[in-house]
Parts: structure tokens; C-alpha cells; sequence
């Protein structure tokens, strides 16, 4: 399987963090590195979790439509919440269903004390397949 490293523009260079946003195979599988609330510089942008949600789906948009393709051909999703509860789970939901509606894709929501930089509350990687 051969595959092509993606960063693009519209994303902060993740290099210097150690990964890289995209990852698009031979095989039709295109893998989005986890999206969180980051602006140009990789700065967290808000403080506010409903706020890191919408940007790192904002973020993920962005990932996809680099290698042409929307969030309706997403099948996998992965998402990280610090102190997960039942309000940010209310939260995750209901920014899910603006996005896919009653078929979204399937999803592992896994609560963690910390992601990788302070100040981030969510974090959402995914995993596409070209039709």
C-alpha cells in the first residue's frame, strides 16, 4: 500500500509537533490525524468546549477537502474529551447530528485527564474512504 503525506495550508504545520494531518493510500482509505481546536500557529483557539468542538470539526472539514472529499465520506471517528460528562457528550451529539444527521459515522468517544497541549478539551481524528 503506498500512501501520500498531506498538510495543507489551511492547517497549522503539525511538523513540529511530530505528525502529520493526512495520510491518503493507495487503497481508497485516507487517514485524518486527530483535529483539535487549532489555529494557524497550532495555538488552542478557545477555552470554551463547545467552541474546540465546532473548530476541530471546522479543522476536519478542512483535512478532508484537501484531498477532495467531505465529511460524507467519513467512516470512522475517534474523539478524546477531557473530563468527559454527560453535558459535553450532549454537546458532541448534537454538533455530530448538524453534521450527519441520523447516519452518522460510527465512533470510540474515549474520556482522558489531558490531551497534548494545555488548554485542549477535545480532540477528533478520523478515518475516510474515497467512493
Amino acid at each position: 500500500m503506498s500512501h501520500q503525506i498531506i498538510n495543507p495550508a489551511a492547517l497549522h504545520d503539525p511538523v513540529r509537533f511530530g505528525y502529520s494531518h493526512v495520510a491518503d493510500t493507495s487503497t481508497g482509505l485516507v487517514f485524518i490525524a486527530g483535529q483539535y481546536a487549532s489555529d494557524g500557529n497550532g495555538e488552542v483557539t478557545s477555552a470554551d468546549f463547545a467552541e474546540q468542538v465546532e473548530k476541530s470539526l471546522a479543522n476536519l472539514r478542512a483535512a478532508l477537502a484537501a484531498v477532495d472529499l467531505d465529511f460524507s465520506h467519513v467512516v470512522q471517528l475517534r474523539t478524546y474529551v477531557v473530563d468527559h460528562d454527560l453535558d459535553k457528550l450532549a454537546v458532541i451529539g448534537r454538533l455530530i447530528g448538524e453534521i450527519w444527521g441520523d447516519q452518522p459515522p460510527t465512533q470510540t468517544l474515549t474520556g482522558v485527564a489531558a490531551l497534548a497541549l494545555p488548554g485542549m478539551l477535545f480532540e477528533i481524528d478520523a478515518v475516510a474512504v474515497r467512493p
